[in-house]
């Protein structure tokens, strides 16, 4: 292997190689980069590389080195050295930026790709910038396809780093059409896409790359719950087969649905289990497991005081599922409605499979622009609130393509902050106002129907309660604000007086006094 007394000839180096790390390494060599290597386990590195000898990547030249110490991984990089880490999340990352940094010059840039958590990224860039080294965070969305053949790709950071970044990540990050925001999707090993738009570009200073990619889970769990949720009314109340539903995914897949998750559940869906013969889905244990990002959102969206319910329930529907055996007892002990009364009201308000399904569809689509209206709010809190600037029209683009949330929907939200760059709500946008006044009233239905029938839909309903709350000019919030001023004196605002100027009333005396605070 080459040693550190061999001039720098790497353009890029990587290290931790699974499955993520080595899937991003061949899609940069693909690029025409050479890239090192470097993996604490050695004989992982060398078996990796053995794999992919010179000549793997294709017309543009790209290569692949493996060092078996970090020193010599550090001495092969052309200068400024630039270095992605794709490592776990957490006290393996401190330690692998720490000796990384002590081989680094100031200038070098190090990236983290991994699911890093916001505040730790911050503490981090500041720790690096203090020795000259630039850093990055950056989210990493597609999973190991995304990231073989093109991830969406959000880095944040300061702008002379991401100068240093961008040739690299522009190169690799999936591609879309510039006019329907479609990918593009005929990459293959050794073969990238030409031309298209790539789904990357600038977020904003220090941790606006790994908020917004957490935030970019937290939408795709509460999605996600969203179209469980779709299939339960499909399966549950309407009675339909799997089989059935697939057919009806798939339907929605040629509409405003179109997306990965969407696709991706058509074919869970048409799935036979191979051991049974019986529909896939109906042989999965209905207990859902997480790793955190889902609740980082949420905690992110009582930080910033950003209303994301239906982000929280679709997390909360996963703790929930967790408590499977609990459910089992409760079920033969707790009472409701059950499948016949759901189908039941099903049939009292739609009358037929037809109309419920289409009404489904709707509920689904409004369902969704509430979540996404939330993500968003949650990112523009925390941007105004650090200064970061983000740009949503650039940040939807980039989900256009490569990460697991991308769909045609990606691209309405796109032309959104187009169109208007002081948006602060995507219901207010005309396009999605208008399309949640089209299906609302089979929203409504459906929720209702829901709740009838005794059927849990925490997301669905949750995003109703969100559009209603937002669309009403008064909520019951004077009454509340009243209760704290009589237990706390917490002091409250009067809707006859200037805003910002409180009052409290000296509830235990009588005759009650009010005096401005």
């Amino acid at each position: 292997m080459p040693s550190s007394s061999t001039p720098p000839s790497n353009d890029i180096g990587l290290i931790g190689l699974a499955v993520m790390g080595q899937n991003l390494a061949l899609n940069i060599a693909d690029h025409g980069f050479a890239i090192a290597v470097y993996n604490r386990t050695t004989s992982k590195m060398t078996e990796f590389v053995g794999e992919h000898p010179a000549g793997s990547f294709g017309k543009l030249g790209g290569s692949l080195a493996g060092y078996a110490e970090l020193r010599d991984f550090v001495a092969s990089l052309k200068r400024p050295r630039r270095v992605v880490i794709m490592v776990q999340a957490g006290a393996g990352t401190d330690a692998v930026i720490g000796q990384l940094a002590d081989e680094m010059d100031a200038g070098d840039l190090i990236v983290d790709g991994g699911n890093a958590h916001w505040e730790d990224t911050q503490r981090r860039e500041q720790a690096l910038r203090a020795r000259g080294i630039h850093f990055i965070g950056s989210g990493v969305s597609g999973g190991e396809l995304g990231a073989r053949f093109g991830p969406s790709l959000m880095p944040g950071g300061d702008r002379e780093a991401w100068k240093l970044l961008e040739p690299v990540w522009k190169a690799i990050a999936a591609k879309v059409d510039a006019e329907t925001g479609r990918p593009i999707e005929t990459a293959s090993a050794g073969e990238p896409v030409t031309g298209g738009e790539p789904c990357t570009g600038y977020v904003g200073p220090d941790g606006a790359g790994h908020f917004v990619k957490m935030v970019h889970n937290g939408i795709e769990y509460a999605d996600m719950q969203l179209i469980c949720e779709a299939f339960h009314l499909l399966r549950g109340v309407a009675g339909l087969e799997p089989a059935r539903c697939a057919e009806v995914f798939t339907e929605w897949n040629r509409g405003e649905l179109d997306s990965y998750l969407i696709e991706i559940t058509a074919d869970i869906l048409g799935e036979k289990d191979a051991r049974t013969g019986k529909p896939f889905v109906d042989v999965v244990l209905d207990k859902a497991g997480q790793k955190g990002t889902g609740r980082w959102t949420s905690e992110a969206a009582l930080k910033f005081g950003a209303p994301a319910m239906t982000i929280a329930e679709a997390v909360f529907a996963r703790g929930m599922s967790a408590l499977k055996d609990e459910r089992v007892r409760a079920s033969g002990v707790l009472q409701g409605p059950g499948h016949e009364e759901a189908r039941r009201a099903m049939a009292a308000r739609f009358g037929t499979e037809e109309r419920f399904v289409e009404a489904v569809e709707h509920a689904l689509y409004c369902s969704k622009i509430c979540a996404y209206a939330q993500g968003f709010q949650i990112m523009a809190s925390a941007s105004a609130e650090y200064g970061w600037g983000v740009d949503f029209a650039g940040l939807a683009a980039m989900w256009r393509g490569g990460c697991i949330i991308r769909a045609r929907f990606l691209q309405r939200i796109t032309q959104a902050y187009r169109r208007d760059r002081s948006l602060v709500n995507l219901l207010l946008d005309p396009f999605f106002g208008e399309a949640i006044a089209r299906g609302q009233d089979a929203w409504r239905e459906v929720v209702a129907s829901a709740a009838v029938g005794g059927v849990p839909m925490p997301a669905m309903m949750s995003a109703l309660a969100y559009y209603d709350s937002y669309r009403h000019a008064v909520l019951p919030a004077k009454l509340l604000q009243a209760q704290r001023d009589y237990f706390g004196a917490h002091t409250y605002e009067r809707v006859d007086e200037p805003r910002g100027r409180f009052f409290h009333l000296d509830w235990p005396v009588s005759p009650r006094v009010e005096s401005p605070v």
